[in-house]
């Protein structure tokens, strides 16, 4: 297979970007996205040019790393899958093929196709730990827990933090990511005892890191590679408002006297 490539390159955050063309041949259909870029690479590589950089690690779409726009869409054309999941027989032969990094604001561009993710690390640290002591590992059986409750907590939980989410939203909304990184918590028993106030911390966090206010369009959902739900950001909206609202009631300490 034959394409045409237009990839974004970009020396650094300050510096001013382009687009650059690249024909490529002799691609396998059966090749990974990320497979055809290190074709590509070797090529440059070979014709004494700077490869294109691009985050990867894991590519069994585990780690999230693989984050870019092709074609205009995060991670590309099909549903539920990373870039690294994405295969060349996606697209057909002769095609034109664009990439190019996250665009927000709270990921600044590293190099070519690489951007700054750490705010999402920022905004989990905000959040804190558990502070219940769970002791040595219980059996699975031990902690009653509805299943219902569990496989929600599981949904939330395999958010991989590509920030797909984050690059699809006309905002630049991190809202999708956030919820789900606080309903995995808040759903189970160890979690409770936080939720309220990890709720108000996280997203304070996300506010002070520039991302966007959420205008429930859904373009979020629709283009995670895990498919987290709408419903995680109103389970958020509640736990934060129930302790912004517990917040406002607890009197200030000039208030407060001795019986």
């Amino acid at each position: 297979m034959d394409f045409t490539l237009k990839i974004w390159r970009q020396e650094n955050a300050t510096s001013k970007g382009k687009f650059k063309t690249y024909p490529i041949s002799d691609i396998s259909e059966d090749m990974s996205f990320l497979e055809m870029l290190d074709e590509l690479n070797e090529h440059l590589v070979k014709e004494n040019e700077t490869p294109v950089h691009f985050d990867h690690d894991c590519r069994e779409g585990i780690c999230g790393m693989c984050s870019m726009y092709i074609d205009g869409r995060p991670h590309g054309p099909q549903k539920a899958i990373t870039t690294c999941q994405l295969h060349m027989r996606s697209f057909k032969n002769g095609d034109t093929i664009t990439i190019e990094p996250w665009r927000a604001k709270p990921f600044p561009v590293i190099k070519d196709l690489m951007v700054d993710r750490s705010a999402f690390d920022r905004i989990i640290q905000a959040g804190g730990y558990v502070s219940v002591s769970t002791g040595g590992v219980p059996d699975a059986n031990e902690i009653p827990i509805p299943t219902s409750m569990a496989n929600e907590a599981m949904d939330a939980a395999t958010c991989i933090g590509c920030g797909a989410c984050v690059a699809t939203c006309k905002n630049g909304s991190a809202m999708l990511f956030v919820a789900a990184k606080i309903s995995h918590l808040a759903l189970l028993p160890q979690g409770k005892v936080e939720a309220e106030s990890r709720a108000e911390s996280m997203i304070a966090q996300m506010d002070e890191e520039g991302f966007g206010l959420c205008t429930n369009t859904g373009a979020c959902s629709t283009e995670c590679p895990k498919e987290i739900s709408l419903t995680h950001i109103a389970r958020m909206n509640r736990q934060y408002f129930a302790a912004k609202q517990a917040s406002d009631n607890i009197p200030d300490k000039e208030e407060v006297h001795e019986g």
